[in-house]
């Protein structure tokens, strides 16, 4: 292999890498729960009026509809894990791949959503 092909393999395969979790992108309720950490940002990316009708504990809203997640990125820590969560799980996919274009390391959004999360019994805020 010529250097310069081999250069440019190597730097695509780095480019292609970076800004991709490791591990499944979507976690069940078990698994993010467990997921949730000091470190973590937990962010609710459904409107406000949903938040308010209840919410994870310690959750930041950041409505995606709106725009407010994406106006928002430059104040959280792209080195950080982040936790993202919607209803039933679309807002919140979408959320974490243009998190994840954006340069965040580490995305994980809830599968199923508040949805599945009430579901399996777990703790909300209201």
């Amino acid at each position: 292999m010529r250097p310069i092909t081999l250069i440019t393999s190597l730097a695509v395969a780095i480019l292609t890498a970076c800004g991709q979790s490791t591990g499944p992108a979507s976690l069940a309720p078990d698994a993010f729960e467990k997921a949730i950490t000091a470190k973590a940002q937990l962010i609710d990316v459904r409107t406000p009026g949903e938040f308010s009708a209840g919410h994870l504990p310690d959750a930041r809203n950041l409505d995606w509809t709106s725009g407010q997640l994406e106006a928002s990125m430059g104040q959280l820590d792209k080195n950080a894990p982040v936790l993202v969560y919607c209803a039933v799980g679309g807002r919140s996919a979408a959320a974490r791949e243009a998190m994840v274009k954006a340069g965040f390391l580490d995305v994980r959004d809830l599968a199923g959503g508040i949805q599945a999360w009430n579901a399996n019994g777990k703790p909300i805020v209201r």
